[in-house]
């Protein structure tokens, strides 16, 4: 596992290569995304004080350990309503609509995964909610990836955290892959864009540590 602090109350974990967010402040935990399954053993660890789990979307690189950190530490689980039934079991949740150039790295990357994971989900949100945390935080509807797709924002901090919806790769940022809806993926990757913010943070990719409403403004205006 890597652990890397981004801010004084945010922390990156690299666990298995997948990425999650831990945001610590009082003693009182919550962790964004949960990685792919296998990796509680190592992430229960850290969280003793973890209150909350936003699952920013339903795919299992993302889900993977959520029910097993929720049964070890009773945290509440949150996640998009849309991708609500997926979590729980009762749907088995819309492919995503590949370009040509994205089937051999889908192929690759989720290998020995499966599609999804069941997960107790607590609380739906469907955005514009905030949530008791980090001077409340704002959850960001960002539907294209998956339907039920969020992103977090803290304003008091100017932290955005952009689930799947955003990525960076090579020291560019990009639109995320692997969407059901490549157009509304664009209309998502504007409206957060368009957010004051100085620290961004990515499902797959390195966080921008400084000025990143402008990387992410700069990137938005080369989508078509």
């Amino acid at each position: 596992m890597e652990i890397r602090e981004l801010t004084p109350r945010l922390r990156m974990l690299r666990v298995g290569g997948w990425l999650l967010y831990l945001w610590q402040e009082g003693g009182r935990q919550t962790l964004i995304d949960t990685g792919a399954p296998g990796g509680a053993e190592e992430i229960a660890p850290l969280v003793p004080g973890l209150e909350r789990i936003v699952l920013t979307h339903f795919h299992t690189d993302h889900t993977g350990n959520a029910e097993e950190l929720r049964t070890r530490t009773g945290a509440t689980v949150i996640a998009g309503a849309a991708d609500a039934a997926v979590l729980r079991g009762l749907d088995p949740g819309a492919p995503a609509v590949l370009e040509d150039w994205e089937r051999p790295i889908f192929e690759r990357t989720s290998a020995g995964l499966p599609w999804t994971v069941t997960v107790t989900v607590d609380v739906t949100v469907t955005g514009g909610e905030t949530l008791d945390f980090g001077g409340s935080a704002q959850v960001v509807a960002v539907p294209g990836h998956t339907e039920g797709s969020i992103a977090v924002y803290l304003p008091r901090d100017r932290v955005l955290l952009t689930g799947d919806a955003i990525a960076e790769t090579e020291g560019r940022v990009i639109l995320g892959v692997f969407n059901q809806d490549r157009a509304r993926t664009v209309a998502s990757f504007r409206r957060l864009a368009a957010l004051d913010v100085d620290v961004a943070c990515f499902g797959h990719g390195e966080p921008l540590l400084s000025d990143a409403g402008k990387r992410l403004r700069e990137a938005a205006e080369g989508l078509a």
